[in-house]
């Protein structure tokens, strides 16, 4: 495992969460998982914690109850090749969950993500700042970003 690992709590729907973080995407997989004993504090025998692997992170992650929730202030960005890619994970990850402003979404679970192109940075620090400034007014008009557009903007 590597030295730094991002740890998720979820309100007792933690292997809802897995099988749909692992459908979403393909490569991934449920590492293990260790159930709650008769010391609980959970029900014996349903899932306490796991480690799963999405696209090469690993995640650790607790069934721990309603007591913590997620904020926008920590999201996972995924850098995506294309406008195809983009709309794949937008449209899964904001399934029963709620779309925002400039590529970030909240998932069925209240996780947050930013669903980017791989070049964002690069059109966003154009060294014509007026460019820049046109990504970054383009960007600032859309839920789900567009790739062409933002590149048409930073022209």
């Amino acid at each position: 495992m590597s030295k730094i690992t991002p740890f998720l709590w979820f309100d007792n729907n933690l292997s809802e969460a897995i099988a749909f973080y692992t459908s979403v995407f393909k490569n991934s997989k449920l590492l293990y998982e260790v159930k709650y004993t008769d010391a609980g504090p959970g029900p014996k025998g349903t899932i306490m914690t796991a480690t799963f692997e999405l696209e090469g992170q690993k995640f650790m992650a607790l069934n721990g109850g309603p007591m913590f929730k997620f904020t926008e202030a920590v999201s996972f960005f995924i850098s995506c090749e294309n406008q195809d890619e983009i709309d794949y994970y937008w449209d899964k990850l904001s399934t029963g969950g709620q779309k925002s402003q400039c590529g970030w979404l909240k998932d069925q679970f209240g996780l947050s993500w930013q669903v980017v192109p791989y070049n964002l940075g690069e059109l966003l620090h154009n060294s014509d700042p007026k460019k820049a400034n046109n990504v970054m007014q383009a960007m600032l008009k859309m839920n789900k970003l567009d790739i062409a557009v933002l590149k048409k903007a930073g022209e």
